[in-house]
């Protein structure tokens, strides 16, 4: 039953040192991922984005300011000088977390009176809500006791107010499933494209377009189209699952919500087209997939917020085209953030998705060339 065993071993030997690709995915990578990750992800969120609109301007106001920082949960990013500057920078995404000191903080402090501050938190976040609420709390007790020596009987001298909003009951299924309309986009968008072009070039069938009268780049294009329009019409069905199944409402514009979805899927396509220029089969297909599919996942923001990663790890987060359209998503879903505040990110994943696609089409016209 055994007999030839060694010879196919020694066989399939040969063949994975002949294929330099797979042996280096499947040896390397690996460790390269595990170093990453293990790095990255940190369940203990730390150093979120604060923003401070101090109305008092005194030595409490700002020994308050720096009780929050000490903390090192809090990490005060910008300062504003009014409501609706401090609202535009917790809706633009550019902060999780706004502190606003009333101008007689100080005044009432001084008098005994009990003094409060509000803190507005994003809570589309449930993660980052959860921690920047109580350790909130939290800070506002450990003063008023320090103040006071004891602890408070009858209200407390700091009294800290936290205010959740987008998501006051913090449900985890408003932060995640409108995270996963992206990750799910890419992956398919990505995987349909690559495993098509693949799996011709296994066939045979690329060549015998090749000779047919048309052009490289029509060719390419025609490809890329019909999973363009299955990319579309997926979305339309993930967002209606999860408007009507899952109970999150889309508090923006579902006009500008689609008008960027074709960014996104455009970088998508062009990701697929890149990986079926490398790949030599399926196999590698799937391989290469799984190598922007995973940073993707843990990453882009989707699961671990990007403020608990290393700094050294920080930069690979923002070189992953899903990272903005996260926020994107997310920014319309649950902030209601328009066009004023979400055009940095469209600007940057269109940029992404033009270098991602030209270079996939060099390749790719080289390789049927």
């Amino acid at each position: 039953m055994l007999r030839g065993l060694w010879s196919i071993a020694a066989k399939e030997f040969i063949h994975v040192r002949r294929d330099p690709v797979t042996l280096f995915i499947a040896l390397m990578v690996p460790m390269v991922q595990l170093t990453i990750f293990g790095y990255a992800l940190d369940t203990d969120i730390r150093h979120i984005s604060t923003a401070v609109y101090d109305l008092d301007r005194h030595a409490a106001s700002r020994e308050l300011i720096e009780a929050f920082k000490a903390t090192q949960y809090f990490n005060v990013v910008e300062y504003v000088d009014s409501d609706k500057a401090l609202k535009e920078a917790i809706v633009g995404g550019r902060v999780h977390v706004g502190i606003k000191i009333p101008p007689d903080y100080s005044r009432k402090l001084n008098r005994g009176d009990g003094a409060q501050a509000l803190v507005l938190i994003d809570g589309s976040d449930s993660q980052v809500a959860f921690r920047a609420q109580s350790t909130a709390l939290s800070l506002g007790l450990n003063l008023s006791i320090r103040r006071i020596g004891r602890l408070p009987q009858n209200g407390m001298p700091v009294d800290i107010r936290p205010r959740t909003l987008f998501n006051p009951d913090m449900k985890s299924a408003n932060f995640f499933v409108p995270g996963l309309i992206g990750i799910i986009m890419q992956l398919v968008t990505m995987m349909l494209t690559a495993l098509s072009i693949v799996k011709e070039k296994e066939n045979g069938t690329l060549e015998q377009l090749l000779v047919t009268p048309v052009g490289k780049l029509g060719l390419m294009i025609g490809k890329l189209i019909p999973y363009g329009v299955m990319g579309v019409l997926e979305t339309a069905m993930i967002l209606f699952v999860m408007w009507a199944i899952f109970g999150v409402p889309i508090n923006g514009s579902l006009l500008l919500l689609w008008a960027l979805i074709p960014i996104f899927l455009f970088t998508g396509l062009g990701l697929g087209l890149l990986i079926s220029t490398v790949a030599q089969n399926q196999a590698q297909a799937f391989q290469a997939s799984f190598l922007i599919i995973l940073p993707s996942v843990l990453l882009s923001g989707f699961v671990f917020p990007r403020e608990a990663m290393p700094r050294l790890i920080y930069p690979i987060t923002t070189i992953i085209p899903v990272t903005y359209f996260l926020e994107i998503l997310r920014g319309i879903i649950l902030r209601g953030a328009g066009w004023p505040q979400l055009w940095p990110q469209a600007l940057i994943l269109g940029s992404m998705g033009i270098v991602i696609l030209t270079i996939a089409t060099l390749r790719f016209q080289k390789r049927m060339g």
